[in-house]
């Protein structure tokens, strides 16, 4: 199948640039809602399972062990931007574990906030493990790793229960095997597992309503979910989409940005997911294509869409601040 163009991206009144993608909406008994293209391929869904992954540090009971708060669990579940906030509570967190940054094995690189990537340089400081947009992930994991007595060295390996336990988990909410799924590794190290927009979909569905999942499950997302929705700060930061929008709607949608063009949210008043990958990679299509969907689906009310209406139509501008085109919907 031949994705359909999501988004165009024009320069002056031509199109110059077509981006192709797949979306699924699902609800939390595994049917397809709606769809655009093919969302049976795998995909790699890359950071934007993260409040997935974080299950398994609240049902554990590590995250009671360790007394994390609201904003330390929402960092589980980010791809924070490196600001102040997000790289001291990771450094605080990782106090309490006993720990410091070099037990994180994501490796380093520059802060994706610019402000304090330039900090940095113009303080002669190196970036390090701490920033990397993942840090807060692998702190949830390390945290678990630690509660249940295991090595926290290799914590990264495809082998490590670390990585295990969420596999079962996203096995779970998708009913889907990992295990017999393509893989390779994330940007940070951990394995990266490609499975069905559909299946993603549907994990997320059950993450916005888990009214027919065990208790335990149930109770550790509305924990996760809640701390998501009251500090979206920690799970991405200034000017980025996914703070933003949860910002303006709170616990009603929750949404997650993944690298090369994947996105996902959770729905809890209609009790349906989405998943979307952009084929081409871009993630600026990816945002325009998530806001195309909410839209469709009628769950962001005026107020909101006026708010994000630059992010729905993006103006592109050249080195001198003109505007010289917009990213926009092709429409749904």
């Amino acid at each position: 199948m031949n994705n359909p163009v999501l988004v165009n991206t024009l320069r002056g009144e031509v199109i110059e640039n077509r981006h192709r993608g797949a979306i699924a909406v699902c609800d939390a008994k595994g049917r397809v809602v709606h769809f655009w293209g093919d969302v049976e391929a795998p995909v790699y869904p890359r950071s934007a399972i993260k409040a997935l992954q974080a299950l398994p540090l609240v049902e554990s009971g590590a995250a009671d062990h360790f007394r994390l708060s609201d904003a330390e669990l929402a960092l589980a579940c980010s791809s924070h931007s490196a600001e102040p906030a997000h790289t001291e509570t990771v450094h605080d967190w990782l106090g309490r574990l006993e720990l410091d940054d070099d037990a994180l094995e994501c490796g380093a690189h520059a802060p994706l906030d610019i402000k304090t990537a330039e900090a940095l340089l113009v303080n002669r400081i190196e970036p390090g493990r701490i920033h990397n947009n993942c840090s807060g992930k692998h702190t949830g994991m390390l945290t678990t790793a630690r509660y249940l007595g295991e090595d926290i060295r290799g914590y990264i390996k495809r082998e490590h229960p670390a990585q295990q336990r969420w596999f079962d988990v996203m096995g779970e909410m998708a009913d889907i095997d990992l295990r017999r799924l393509p893989w390779s590794r994330d940007g940070c190290g951990i394995p990266v597992v490609a499975m069905p927009l559909r299946a993603i979909a549907t994990a997320f569905a059950r993450f916005a309503v888990p009214d027919d999942l065990p208790l335990t499950r149930g109770n550790a997302i509305e924990r996760i979910g809640s701390a998501i929705a009251s500090n979206p700060f920690m799970v991405a930061g200034s000017g980025r989409l996914c703070t933003e929008v949860m910002q303006l709607t709170g616990r009603r949608l929750l949404v997650k940005t993944g690298a090369a063009g994947v996105y996902t949210a959770a729905l809890p008043e209609s009790g349906l997911g989405i998943a979307l990958k952009i084929d081409d990679g871009t993630g600026e299509a990816a945002e325009v294509t998530l806001l195309a969907v909410l839209q469709q689906l009628k769950v962001l009310y005026p107020d909101e869409l006026a708010s994000l209406e630059q992010r729905c139509r993006v103006p592109i501008l050249n080195t001198c601040g003109i505007v010289t085109g917009f990213r926009e919907s092709a429409g749904l």
